[in-house]
Formats: C-alpha cells, structure tokens, sequence
C-alpha cells in the first residue's frame, strides 16, 4: 500500500491568481503522483492547504484535485480555517468542529487529527481532541495505526518555525498516545523540510512543502534583531511516499522538478541490481 503525503501548499499566497506559482507547485506533484510510476492509494493533505483560509482557495485547491485517481484526505494547519475546508471536503467529517477522522484501511488505521489553534502559528490539542484520539485508540489496539498532523511535536532546530517541546499540548498528545503500542509512525508538516526523528519511542517523519521550502540553518534565532540569513528558498516541491508492507511503513521522499536522470537502469547497472538482490537473505 502506497500512502502519499503532500503538505504545506499555500494556495492563496498570491490571491487572485488561479495560476500561482504554489499551484504551479503543487499541479507538478500531482502529475507526478498520476503519472510515474508509484501511484498511491491515497493521499494526505497535512495542513496549510491554504495562505488564508478563504473558501476561493479551497475550491481552486478542490479543483485541481478534482481528476485524482486515487482518494484525498485534507487535514487542517496553522494557516487554514474548519469551516471552508469542510465545504470544499464534503467527504470529510468533523466531530466536536474538529477536523478529525479515521481512514480504516486493510490491516492498517490512519487517524487524522486536528492541531489547528486559530490565530496561533503553533499547534494546539485540547482535552476534547485528546479525549477523541484515546477514544480511538483504545477500540482497536490490535490494528496497526499511522497518525497524521500538521504540527510536528518536537522542536527541530529551525527555531523560527518550530513549536516549543513543554507546551501543554504536546504534553497532552503524549499522554493520549501512550501505551498504545500499535502506533508505528507519525506524519507531519508545517516545517517545510524532511525531517526524520523519534518521539516518545515512535518514529517520525515530516514531509517538506510542494511550496517553496524553509532554509536550513539551525542557529538561534534573535527575534530582536534580523541577521540576513535565508529564510525561504526556491528548492523543489516535494511530497512524501510512504510504504505499508503489512508490518512496517517505509517513507521515500521525492523532489518534483527539473533534475536530470543520470542512471537508467540498462545493461550498465544491471550487475549492480543483481549483485544487491542476490544479497537478500531469502535469495541466499
């Protein structure tokens, strides 16, 4: 099973233009899904589908998303707003006004969950979203689960962006995942890079935006005084692939654009590939 992840897209950046470069962005992914060779079996949307959370964006977003081959599963970011998302999302349900839900796949569970605080860049989770993701965790113990949010629980060193590791709400996303030893992975967004970690003993990966990425510099942050140092860079959208073999997800990252193919797999490689699969322990 092939589960995509695309986040941070931004429609609405430059408002007015339907053919914005976010959406020039985030079209090429899309074909890029369509088109090669990994087509996913669904794709999530992990937040900051929008600049502003106007109901236009969304349907331009809607859209553009309309011919997919495959299903679409939005979650809610920093720079969205419930409402509008749901209108253009109809498949998507709410509970209590969040924007979470659960994608009951076979042998596996997808639980998105909603850390949108509105007006605040960082996350929130209250009780009653706590409550909700116990609440399903605890009906299925014996199904693998995969979670799926917008704001990574970690700080990552791009001070700027990150959330701050003693907030209550990451203490209380913790608390709601603990013991529930069928969780096997996270996915985030909101940081604009790929990032890999481990949280609370689960693995997590936070997949860069199809709009234009964060720079990657980890020195402090002086809020009071600006240095010059890049802040957003003009690198290639990418999305994320992550394989479900039934026992473990494996996550492939993809940058989308004008790189060149320098390898095709033809007679000069052909001694490589069979040289590593014959090094397979069930090939020996």
């Amino acid at each position: 099973m092939l589960i995509a992840q695309v986040t941070d897209i931004h429609i609405g950046f430059d408002p007015g233009n339907a053919d914005e470069y976010n959406m020039q962005r985030f079209k090429a992914v899309l074909r890029r899904m369509e088109s090669g060779p990994n087509r996913p079996d669904l794709l999530l949307l992990t937040g900051d589908l929008t600049e502003n959370g106007d109901p236009a964006s969304y349907e331009r977003l809607a859209q553009a998303l309309a011919d997919c081959s495959f299903p679409v599963w939005p979650l809610a970011g920093n720079h969205d707003l419930r409402e509008p998302l749901l209108a253009a999302f109809p498949a998507v349900s709410s509970d209590d006004g969040f924007v979470h839900y659960a994608i009951d796949l076979p042998g596996l569970r997808i639980l998105a969950i909603d850390t949108l605080e509105v007006g605040r860049h960082g996350g929130g989770f209250c009780e009653a979203r706590a409550a909700w993701l116990s609440r399903e965790l605890a009906a299925h113990p014996e199904v693998p689960t995969v979670i799926a949010m917008h704001h990574p629980p970690f700080e990552s060193g791009i001070a700027w962006l990150d959330c701050d590791a003693r907030e209550p709400w990451i203490a209380r996303f913790a608390e709601a995942i603990a013991g529930h030893r069928q969780v096997r992975s996270i996915m985030a967004g909101h940081l604009h890079r790929t990032i890999h970690t481990a949280w609370e003993g689960t693995a997590l990966t936070v997949c860069a935006s199809t709009a234009p990425l964060v720079a990657l510099d980890l020195n402090p942050v002086d809020p009071d005084q600006p240095d010059g140092r890049d802040m957003i860079t003009d690198e290639l959208p990418v999305y994320a692939l992550h394989r479900w073999d039934g026992t473990r997800l494996v996550t492939h990252v993809e940058s989308v654009g004008g790189h060149g193919v320098l390898a095709r797999y033809d007679e000069n490689l052909q001694a490589v590939v069979r040289m590593i699969e014959a090094e397979h322990p069930r090939n020996a």
